[in-house]
């Protein structure tokens, strides 16, 4: 963890950069430090457990919630350590509360996903658990401007009623938008009033509905870029005109791991998604280029040029938009 984070602060966090610096997941540290356990050990007033289906809640933290608390804990000093004298953006990352309530199961079995009030439950307490996050984070280190990026893959499944039952022979019937939306909306303002800068919303799905989204306060959305439609461009253009959120383009594809794109090829594939939008000149820094999806299964060196290659490309971006 202490040489990811100084790779990210070096590479992502250099005074007015494109970059942003953010705590590294690395999941290949266990299951522990993998989207759901990272992201139970920021609940507030629940407890889980790991058994051989997965995550569950409990009345208490097993053995191996407090291994992922611990975890999280050693992280933040780490994160205390490296960022001394450093100061600008800096991104917590966790699973948004609907992908967390299709990967987590009750204490009787199947998912939180299919009980309302169990919903309601983990979505508070994810706005609650990110809330003290922040404020920690904002103690240890004040002259971060801390925002929080909620990995939300799932997203587009729970609204379309296709994430699957324990059983496997059905399906959970798909959430209504008021609370898919009420839920964001609630870690959203969590977060803001916990003095985070921003909440962004990441989804490498496809059939993300972006105006929901946009309309729970989210400030910034980071989408695979093979993945939008007409219609998703057409909206995020709206979006980045009325100066509303940033948008982050993921032009380098991660499906394939250990395969970099040069700068030139990512700025190319990004211009070819941008200029056609015909986006006025003050909304090209409100545009960041990014992987796809996660660099968890790519080596250092790889991982360490896609990150060079995304912040040159981003300049040059930010370059031609602004012509």
């Amino acid at each position: 963890m202490a040489a990811a984070l100084r790779l990210t602060l070096g590479e992502l966090g250099e005074a007015d950069g494109p970059g942003v610096p953010y705590l590294p997941e690395l999941p290949a540290r266990g299951v522990h430090a993998q989207l759901l356990g990272r992201s139970g050990a920021v609940l507030s007033g629940l407890s889980l457990d790991l058994q051989p289906a997965g995550w569950r809640l409990t009345d208490g933290p097993g053995v191996d919630a407090r291994r992922a608390r611990s975890l999280l804990r050693q992280d933040l000093d780490l994160l205390e350590e490296a960022a001394q004298g450093y100061r600008g953006a800096f991104t917590l990352t966790c699973a948004g509360p609907w992908t967390l309530a299709a990967g987590i199961e009750r204490p009787r079995g199947d998912r939180v996903l299919a009980d309302s009030g169990a919903r309601r439950e983990l979505g508070q307490s994810l706005a609650e658990g990110l809330a003290d996050l922040v404020a920690e984070v904002s103690r240890r280190l004040p002259d971060l401007e801390l925002a929080v990026q909620l990995d939300e893959p799932q997203l587009p499944a729970v609204m379309a009623g296709s994430i699957r039952t324990a059983s496997g022979f059905s399906r959970h019937r798909r959430v209504d938008r008021p609370e898919v939306s009420q839920a964001l909306q609630q870690v959203v303002e969590a977060v803001l009033a916990a003095g985070g800068q921003r909440v962004r919303l990441h989804c490498c799905a496809p059939g993300l509905d972006v105006a929901l989204v946009l309309g729970a306060g989210v400030g910034g959305l980071l989408l695979d870029a093979d993945q939008l439609t007409a219609a998703d461009l057409d909206r995020l253009a709206e979006a980045l005109e009325s100066g509303a959120v940033e948008v982050g383009l993921g032009v380098q594809p991660t499906a394939v791991p250990d395969a970099p794109l040069t700068p030139d090829q990512l700025a190319t594939r990004a211009l070819r998604v941008l200029q056609p939008l015909e986006l006025g000149p003050d909304v090209a820094g409100r545009v960041l280029l990014t992987p796809a999806c996660g660099l968890a299964g790519w080596s250092a060196a790889p991982a360490t040029r896609t990150l060079r290659a995304l912040v040159r490309a981003t300049a040059v971006v930010t370059e031609e938009l602004g012509r």
